[in-house]
């Protein structure tokens, strides 16, 4: 999905405990999950039951380009976040970890997802007199542990879950404890992997455990609260009403290809969505390409299936980044020009397979046709390896409206004519699911389709008049 006004995940999120120096080791799992989110970045430590952070707008490295900002949070435990906002201002009262100082304790929290019953609750917060820092629905959580009349800190995080609704994985330090806590369909996936020192690793993310050289333990399963501490790691639950509905399109494009997800290696699932398309969408051409970054696992699943050779007909400018994000679409296509170049000698009197790994709002699909016929291509064949996008999405992804989604609105041939594509087809929701090949047997194979099919894992509580006008 080569795209300047694409999806965006929410977040990703790290912790440490038990380990010397765990802001260093914080700072290098966020670097490896900095693809989740670059609009800011925050690590809180804690050094001898005392928390202290930094945060601020920006990528990991210019949060903390003075090296001060990091030495400064030295101790055994931490925890991290990298921000993309779906909930909330990009402002610097929203970047996180939110640290929480209160009279009897400090605790800080760093969440990815995002809640549905958020309006509701902040509402009824403010009723009994609570004011909010942030405009993100993720300092809701602490509010209402607050509120609680359990005694100890762990049940009064199991009431205060219990009461949240969506998309959530949490991450909370206190004085003594890492909590760990993941919502009752395990929307975003989460992981946990042990230090050779004996320290814990938390991490939205398996390329981020191995960035630090932690040893894989397990998979965060659906409505588990995990405690850590001196002690160990304690496997509970807050709720038994669990329905596994982790989100297809980490698989698709948010997660690194390096990663593996409830045992499910990314880079080899979307080879196989790939090799599904291929099959269920063939097409006479010459060569194939693909549109790159995220779409080059897929295109070898496809080059494999077809026996349609690759080139690499698309080249990509890496040092253009986010920053680049223009404000108007004139200037939105002027950047893409600048980040893709065709290259001639290769498409030139060819017929060409395009295989992209998603489309959303398809804003730069037709500039990317005319950039391979201006370079001679006398066909393209667009090949999506994912299934149509026509749902917003309400658990932790930037689209909340079915009017920005080019699908919603426009049958596949009226998209292939604004593309300027020869043909266009994409993969089917069984291709999808069988690709990705969790071993279970819940349905849609335990992956929340509801972007492609409209048919949410869980009721939407304050968004139910959004979906009632789909």
């Amino acid at each position: 999905m080569f795209d300047e006004n694409g999806i965006n995940e929410e977040c990703g999120i790290f912790g440490v405990f038990g380990s010397n120096d765990a802001q260093y080791l914080t700072y290098f799992g966020l670097h490896s999950l900095q693809h989740r989110g670059q609009e800011g970045a925050g690590i809180v430590s804690n050094n001898e039951g005392m928390l202290r952070g930094h945060r601020n707008l920006g990528l990991l490295s210019q949060v903390f380009d003075d090296p001060e900002n990091l030495n400064s949070l030295s101790g055994n435990s931490a925890i991290g976040h990298v921000r993309y906002s779906t909930a909330g201002e990009n402002k610097i009262e929203n970047v996180q970890p939110l640290l929480f100082d209160f009279t009897d304790e400090q605790i800080a929290l760093a969440h990815n997802g995002n809640l549905t019953n958020a309006t509701t609750l902040k509402s009824q917060l403010e009723m009994l007199g609570d004011i909010f820092k942030s405009s993100s629905d993720s300092e809701i959580l602490m509010h209402l542990i607050r509120h609680s009349s359990k005694k100890d800190f762990e049940d009064k995080l199991k009431d205060a879950l219990k009461q949240i609704k969506g998309g959530f994985a949490y991450i909370l330090l206190t004085a003594d404890k890492l909590f760990v806590a993941l919502d009752s369909n395990g929307f975003r996936p989460l992981s946990i992997g042990k230090l050779s020192n004996g320290g814990y690793v938390v991490a939205s993310e398996t390329c981020a455990l191995n960035a630090v050289e932690a040893e894989f333990v397990r998979d965060v399963k659906p409505g588990e609260l995990i405690t850590i501490s001196k002690k160990g790691m304690k496997i509970d639950s807050w709720t038994k009403d669990v329905n596994l509905a982790i989100c297809s399109m980490e698989y698709i494009y948010f997660a690194r290809p390096d990663s593996n997800i409830l045992g499910v290696n990314v880079h080899l699932a979307r080879k196989r969505m790939g090799m599904n398309l291929a099959n269920e969408k063939p097409v006479d051409a010459d060569i194939v390409i693909g549109v790159p970054n995220s779409s080059l696992s897929a295109v070898n699943g496809y080059v494999e299936a077809s026996g349609i050779p690759y080139e690499m007909g698309l080249i990509k400018n890496q040092y253009m980044g986010r920053e680049f994000i223009q404000p108007n679409q004139e200037l939105r296509e002027k950047s893409v020009r600048q980040k893709l170049a065709a290259v001639k000698s290769v498409v030139d009197g060819k017929r060409v397979v395009l295989v992209d790994d998603s489309i959303v709002r398809g804003t730069t699909c037709a500039y990317i046709v005319h950039l391979l016929k201006k370079a001679g291509a006398t066909e393209v064949h667009l090949r999506v390896a994912s299934p149509p996008f026509k749902y917003p999405s309400f658990y932790g992804i930037d689209i909340q409206n079915s009017r920005e989604l080019l699908a919603a609105h426009k049958t596949n041939e009226e998209m292939r004519e604004q593309f300027g594509a020869d043909s266009l087809e994409f993969l089917s929701e069984q291709g999808l699911v069988s690709a990705i090949g969790l071993k279970n047997n819940l349905p849609y194979g335990g992956l929340d389709l509801s972007y492609f099919n409209g048919d949410y894992p869980t009721p939407l509580f304050d968004y139910e008049s959004m979906v009632s006008k789909i």
